[in-house]
C-alpha cells in the first residue's frame, strides 16, 4: 500500500523550473515532519528538504533555488524546484520519518 504519492517530475533545460508534490494517501501530515530526498543512478540517496509545522530546512546545494511547502489541509507537500541544474538530475523521494514511509519518487531530469 501506497502511504506516499510523489508527482511532478519530468525533463526540463537548465534554468527550468518543476513543482513536485507528496500526497498522503492513508494518513495525515498534521504534525509530522516531511522530507524531500532525491537518488541518482549509482549515487547515494540525498536529503534535500524538511518541513515541519514551524520550520523549513535545505541542505546547501539547493538552497535558494527550491522552497517546500505544505498544505495540511489538502495533505500534500510541495517541492518548487527553480533554477534546475543538471546536477539536480534524480529520483526526487519523499519521507516521513517519523512513521518511516517512503513514496516511490517522481524522476527529475535536466538536460540541454
Amino acid at each position: 500500500q501506497e502511504h506516499l504519492v510523489e508527482s511532478g517530475g519530468g525533463s526540463v533545460q537548465p534554468g527550468g523550473s518543476l513543482r513536485l508534490t507528496c500526497t498522503a494517501t492513508t494518513f495525515f501530515f498534521m504534525n509530522n515532519a516531511v522530507s524531500w530526498y532525491r537518488q541518482a543512478p549509482g549515487k547515494e540517496r540525498d536529503w534535500v528538504a524538511t518541513i515541519t509545522p514551524s520550520n523549513t530546512e535545505y541542505a546547501d546545494s539547493v538552497k535558494g533555488r527550491f522552497a517546500i511547502s505544505r498544505d495540511d489541509a489538502k495533505n500534500v507537500v510541495t517541492l518548487q524546484m527553480n533554477n534546475l541544474k543538471p546536477e539536480d538530475t534524480a529520483m526526487y523521494l519523499c519521507h516521513v520519518g517519523s512513521l518511516g514511509y517512503w513514496g516511490r519518487g517522481t524522476q527529475v531530469t535536466v538536460s540541454s
